[in-house]
């Protein structure tokens, strides 16, 4: 016979209280709550094998949860990120977690992760690893491996001191350059953001590699490259990218660090009158549902985020040798999708490209 699934009106009628207030407590918003209130909803759902349809991170959050997965994430990001990556990632963690029998468990943000929260990874029967999803400091990564052997990062290597899930940059920009050339074009614009991280460095030098090995380079000029990654950033990118564009051949094609800044590039050029993809193509290192929400979607290369979610979940479920020391780097394979931001490049690349009226 099927299970049934418990839910919270069941919940509620058990305890004899509101629906409200059992969602409130199961999603987390806890304020205004009494601690006694809380205890009571928590341990009667857990008792009932209750099993929330999304992420439920606070109500996961318990010690007392056996095969959990906790989740940290890099300084300045957070779960509400204008970048859909990191959702995706956590889809894709939990998708296979459940699937598993496991439960994620958001820890926290790097810089306000607390030593008492910390603590918590010490106890090996309420945690089986930890993910960090984007690149933290060494001192910080070495503090957590003190604290829990098994850890995996995501989209950040660290040689040496953990397992990583990482894109194939290399591949993604071979496509995207491949891509442009056999469109016709011969004049390229880098976009990058996040500004001196592993990422961003990685994707410029195999955006820089891929057109090298096609004899093109890419002009110092037409290189920039934001401290962050947002859409503000590549529209404003676009707008010095302009403006540097006026003196020689002006870039046809510009490939962009992901699908956030490529939006703000698309609609700065579009406010100037330039049209996307008939006076400049556009591509993103991006694999996110950001590159298909507006008009014109994003053509763009990179490995689904939701792979790299489940790949890293799989790694922490393994059994592990106590005395295994080496540690394995899984580099995943990148897809191109080609959409509506790229096209032929234009007969002539004008020198001072006319703006369409």
């Amino acid at each position: 016979m099927k299970k049934v699934r418990v839910s919270q009106q069941q919940i509620a009628r058990d305890l004899g209280v509101s629906q409200t207030l059992v969602s409130m407590v199961l999603n987390g918003r806890r304020k205004g709550v009494s601690e006694k209130s809380c205890q009571k909803i928590l341990e009667h759902a857990r008792s009932q094998g209750y099993r929330p349809k999304g992420i439920a991170t606070e109500f996961l959050s318990t010690p007392a949860l056996n095969r959990s997965v906790g989740l940290v994430l890099r300084e300045g990001a957070t779960l509400y990120s204008q970048s859909p990556f990191f959702g995706h990632v956590q889809h894709g963690l939990h998708e296979y977690l459940t699937q598993e029998g496991g439960n994620l468990v958001f820890m926290g943000v790097e810089q306000h992760l607390d030593s008492k929260r910390l603590q918590s990874l010490q106890n090996p029967e309420a945690f089986v690893g930890l993910v960090i999803l984007g690149q933290v400091t060494r001192e910080f990564l070495q503090a957590i491996l003190k604290l829990h052997s098994k850890v995996v990062t995501i989209s950040c290597q660290y040689p040496g001191l953990c397992d990583s899930v990482v894109p194939n940059e290399e591949q993604a920009a071979d496509l995207m350059v491949q891509h442009l050339m056999d469109l016709g074009h011969k004049h390229f614009a880098w976009i990058g953001g996040n500004c001196g991280s592993q990422r961003a460095n990685s994707r410029l030098r195999a955006v820089q590699s891929a057109l090298h090995l096609r004899n093109a380079s890419l002009d110092t000029k037409y290189c920039l490259e934001a401290e962050t990654g947002d859409r503000r950033d590549g529209s404003q990118l676009a707008e010095v990218l302009l403006k540097e564009s006026g003196n020689g051949e002006s870039p046809t094609a510009w490939i962009c660090f992901n699908g956030v800044m490529a939006r703000g590039v698309v609609s700065h050029l579009t406010s100037q009158g330039l049209r996307v993809p008939d006076d400049i193509s556009i591509t993103a290192f991006d694999a996110t549902r950001v590159c298909e929400e507006e008009h014109p979607t994003l053509t763009a290369a990179s490995t689904s985020p939701e792979l790299m979610g489940r790949v890293a979940a799989e790694r922490l479920l393994q059994v592990k040798d106590e005395n295994q020391v080496s540690f394995v780097d899984s580099v995943l394979p990148a897809e191109l999708v080609v959409r509506e931001s790229t096209g032929q490049a234009p007969k002539a690349a004008s020198k001072g490209r006319k703006r369409a009226r």
